[in-house]
C-alpha cells in the first residue's frame, strides 16, 4: 500500500519513513488524498506558483505552510516546517492552485499568516524523525499504564512525536473533564521530552486510527471524510431501518456517519407519503399505519383491536380514504381498498451471468435402470472362451451317449 513518493528509492519497496512496509500504520500514506488533476498543467506566462502547500503529518494532519523562500517543491517531498518550538517534519501532499480549494474549504483566508517551511529534509532530519517515529509505539503502551495508576477516566488512544523529537503531542478521549496536571509531570519525568495534551472525539480518534467498517471498505472518516456531521436515530427511522444499536454503531460507539448519505433522498421521498401517524375511520373501527415501503409507495394497516391483521394499500388509495374521513364520512372498511397488485409475487430469477438454478435441488433425481444389459467386456470374454478343441470332445461325447 505504500505510495511511489516514500517507496521510491528502497530495493524491496518498504517506505523511508516509517518502515512499516507499506501497511501504513504510522506513515498515512493513503489517508485523506487529494488528486492533483491540474499536475500536467502549466501556468500562464508571467504568472507565478502559489506559494502556499499543504502538508501532511502522522495520521492524515494536515496544515497549511507558505513558501517564503520559493523553493521548487512538489508533492511527495519531506520538508522541514516550523514549530512551537524547534522543527517538524512532513510530507507535501498538495501544492499549486488546488490548495486555494482547499484553504477555501476549510475557511483558511489566502493571506493570513501562516507558518513557513525551512528547507528540505536532509538525511540527517530523516533519520531522527525515523528514531523518534519508532518510539511512538512504547511511549503510548507506558503513557496508559501511568495514567491508570492515577485512576484517570481517559484513554490514550495516540502519540504524535515531533519531527525534531523534541515534543510529543499526547491525544486522548474521555466522557468527562480530566485533570491531568499530575499525569502531565509523571510523562516529563518519564519520557524527558516536552508533553502537549489534545482531547479529541470518539469520531476523530476512529479517523485517526483507522481500521474496516461492516461494508469491508476503509472507514469514510480515516480515508475522505473531514466534516463530522452529527447523526440522529431519527435518520434512521425515516429509512425504515430497525434500531439496533449494534448494527447502527461504528467503531467510535456512535451512530454511523453513512446514515446521512441518502438521508434527503428519503425525506424526499416521504414527502409524497401522508403522516405516519394516520388514522383511518371505517365502520369497522379505527385503522392505524404499521409499515411503510417507500420504494413501491404501498402502506400497511391494521385495525386497533385486530393488530395482527395487516392489509396493504397504495397511497393513492390511502389519500383517498383520508379525503372521505376530512368529510366526515367513515369508510365502510379497509379491506374493499386493498391493493391486489401490491400482493408479493413470486420472483423468477434469471440465470444472468451463468449461475447454477436456484431450483436445482428440487428437481427429481433421475432413476437408475438396473435391467439395463452392461456392455461386455472385450478382455473378460478373452479370458472365458474355452478352446476350440474342448468344445468338439465335449459335442462329440455327447453324441455317443
Amino acid at each position: 500500500m505504500a505510495c511511489t513518493n516514500c517507496s521510491s528509492g528502497t530495493q524491496d519497496g518498504a517506505p523511508k519513513g516509517c518502515n512499516n512496509k507499506g501497511s501504513c500504520g504510522t506513515g498515512s500514506c493513503n489517508k485523506l488524498t487529494v488528486f492533483d488533476w491540474l499536475s500536467n498543467m502549466s501556468l500562464p506566462q508571467g504568472q507565478e506558483s502559489f506559494d502556499v502547500v499543504e502538508v501532511r503529518f502522522k495520521n492524515g494532519r494536515k496544515d497549511f505552510y507558505r513558501n517564503h523562500e520559493k523553493m521548487s517543491l512538489s508533492i511527495g517531498d519531506i520538508v522541514a516546517t516550523e514549530s512551537s518550538p524547534g522543527h517538524d517534519v512532513g510530507i507535501i501532499s498538495l501544492a499549486g492552485e488546488l490548495v486555494k480549494v482547499q484553504m477555501k474549504k476549510k475557511k483558511v483566508a489566502l493571506d493570513a499568516e501562516l507558518l513557513k517551511i525551512y528547507r528540505k529534509a536532509t538525511q540527517k532530519d530523516i533519520d531522527i524523525w525515523s528514531e523518534a517515529r519508532k518510539r511512538e509505539e512504547p511511549v503510548r503502551m507506558r503513557a496508559r499504564e501511568l495514567a491508570i495508576a492515577l485512576n484517570l477516566e481517559m484513554k490514550i488512544s495516540d502519540v504524535e512525536f515531533q519531527g525534531d523529537g523534541s515534543k510529543a503531542t499526547f491525544y486522548y478521549t474521555a466522557n468527562d473533564r480530566v485533570d491531568f496536571r499530575q499525569l502531565i509531570k509523571d510523562f516529563a519525568r518519564e519520557f524527558s521530552i516536552r508533553v502537549e495534551m489534545k482531547q479529541v472525539g470518539f469520531r476523530q480518534e476512529a479517523s485517526r486510527l483507522g481500521g474496516i467498517g461492516s461494508c469491508g471498505r476503509e472507514l469514510c472518516c480515516s480515508t475522505w471524510l473531514t466534516d463530522f456531521r452529527s447523526v440522529n436515530t431519527s435518520a434512521a427511522r425515516y429509512q425504515q431501518l430497525s434500531l439496533n444499536p449494534q448494527k447502527l454503531a461504528g467503531q467510535c460507539g456512535k451512530l454511523k456517519c453513512c446514515l446521512n448519505y441518502e438521508l434527503d433522498t428519503y425525506l424526499d421521498a416521504l414527502q409524497s407519503f401522508p403522516d405516519l401517524e394516520t388514522k383511518i375511520k371505517t365502520e369497522k373501527g379505527t385503522a392505524v399505519c404499521q409499515k411503510v415501503d417507500i420504494f413501491k409507495e404501498l402502506m400497511w394497516f391494521s385495525y386497533e383491536n385486530q393488530p395482527a391483521h395487516w392489509y396493504v394499500l397504495s397511497v393513492a388509495q390511502v389519500k383517498e380514504m383520508l379525503e372521505k374521513n376530512k368529510k366526515n364520512k367513515p369508510v365502510s372498511a379497509i379491506e374493499d381498498f386493498v391493493n391486489e397488485t401490491a400482493k408479493e409475487e413470486p420472483k423468477n430469477f434469471q440465470n444472468a451471468v451463468g449461475q447454477d438454478d436456484l431450483n436445482r435441488f428440487d428437481k427429481p433425481k433421475k432413476k437408475n435402470n438396473r435391467n439395463k444389459k452392461r456392455k461386455p467386456n472385450p478382455n473378460n470374454n478373452n479370458n472365458n472362451k474355452k478352446p476350440s478343441n474342448q468344445k468338439n470332445t465335449n459335442t462329440n461325447a455327447n453324441k455317443k451317449q
